[in-house]
């Protein structure tokens, strides 16, 4: 069985471990200098279907690989090895609620900068973890811009789901807490806004929703794109992607952040200014309950996002 914060088992090169075993080298790279790339992923569990469902997982792992690429780091399994391993992972481990797990691939032992497979090891391990939606995805959260700037492209690019990226990530996450808020908003090094620590940011102004593009020192979500098709095909509304200026925050009518662990989740309120009338929007709302639906198997339509791991039969 898993908690929120540690699980019987983990998944490590190819084979399931007690969670006490599951250990790497003090002297690897990616404890001396953060070398490593991840993914992180959820599973929805359905009453209906009593079935667990992996959502978007060749998308994930279509990320995790483009993330290697740019860190010229080999990853040791082809898709399938992977997929088998997080359902074996996850079957193990029984669950029957919210799943969030992270796969990391990461340098071991090595010399230091190498990438050759022949002068460094790279090894996998996945961890898995039981997370229910938080409390704050009902009634909305207090967020703030941040005094810290997102990692520029041309020096550690947000594009990159890499372990150092996050240093990045939790100083503008504790000085937020600090100071009282959940989640911070982050800017780009041209003052415009770029993302929160871990998720996607989005608004809804007159209508229409605007989401920083590609461009803006962001992770290229998965549930961004996920939530743009769905505004424009199922909820027929428009989207539009260009960058989006501080003072925009304080008027829009909504405002949510968007990602695999964040999920879709209302901000109410930013630096103190109640965002629309201080509640959760309609469109946000709409969007949410949409994309629950879908990652719970509800709608046949978009079943192809989803992969079973108990293999159960409607």
């Amino acid at each position: 069985m898993a908690s929120a914060n540690k699980a019987d088992y983990v998944w490590m090169d190819g084979k399931l471990v007690p969670w006490d075993a599951a250990t790497i080298h003090v002297s690897s790279e990616a404890v001396l200098r953060a070398a490593s790339i991840f993914e992180g992923m959820r599973a929805y569990w359905s009453d209906k279907d009593k079935e667990l469902y992996i959502f978007k997982n060749a998308e994930h792992l279509k990320r995790l690989r483009q993330s290697a690429k740019i860190l010229r780091l080999s990853i040791p399994f082809r898709d399938e090895e992977l997929t088998a391993g997080f359902i074996e992972l996850l079957r193990k481990l029984e669950f029957k609620d919210g799943v969030h797990f992270r796969p990391v691939v990461y340098f071991d032992e090595g010399e230091p900068y190498a990438w050759k497979p022949e002068d460094i090891s790279t090894r996998v391990f996945v961890l898995a973890f039981s997370r229910p939606h938080e409390a704050s995805i009902s009634k909305g959260m207090r967020s703030c811009v941040s005094t810290w700037r997102r990692n520029s492209d041309n020096a550690s690019p947000s594009r990159l789901k890499a372990a150092a990226n996050y240093h990045n990530s939790r100083l503008a996450t504790v000085e937020a807490k600090l100071n009282g808020f959940g989640t911070p908003i982050l800017l780009n090094d041209r003052g415009k806004v770029a993302e929160s620590p871990g998720s996607c940011f989005m608004m809804v102004r007159d209508g229409t929703v605007v989401t920083p593009p590609v461009t803006s020192d962001i992770l290229e979500s998965i549930t961004r794109s996920t939530l743009i098709e769905l505004y424009r095909d199922e909820l027929k509304v428009p989207v539009i992607e260009r960058e989006i200026d501080r003072t925009e925050l304080y008027i829009a009518d909504e405002t949510f952040f968007c990602g695999s662990g964040h999920e879709v989740q209302p901000i109410i309120s930013v630096d103190h200014y109640p965002v629309g009338d201080g509640k959760v929007g309609p469109l946000t709302r709409k969007v949410q309950e949409l994309y629950f639906d879908i990652a719970k198997g509800n709608v046949a339509k978009y079943r192809k996002w989803l992969t079973p791991v108990y293999g159960n039969k409607r």
